[in-house]
């Protein structure tokens, strides 16, 4: 993933929880550029992400299954 708004090096060096974070809400609202999402980060963060609403349903319907989806 390329972002050319972001010192992806100096933001990862001085706040990495905020880096990771900001990494997942840009491959899921932006494309993976051929990358995977680590499913440990994007539960331990799946509340502070600010998603696409109708792309966290859908991620929280792969992510829990059984849980049921508020409308």
């Amino acid at each position: 993933m390329y972002n050319w708004s972001i010192d992806e090096k100096k933001f990862k060096k001085e706040d990495p929880e905020n880096y990771k974070i900001w990494k997942l809400e840009q491959m899921i609202n932006w494309g993976l550029a051929g990358e995977k999402i680590n499913e440990r980060l994007l539960r331990k963060y799946w509340e502070k992400l600010y998603l696409d609403p109708d792309a966290k349903k859908f991620l929280e319907f792969l992510l829990w299954p059984k849980k049921k989806l508020l409308h």
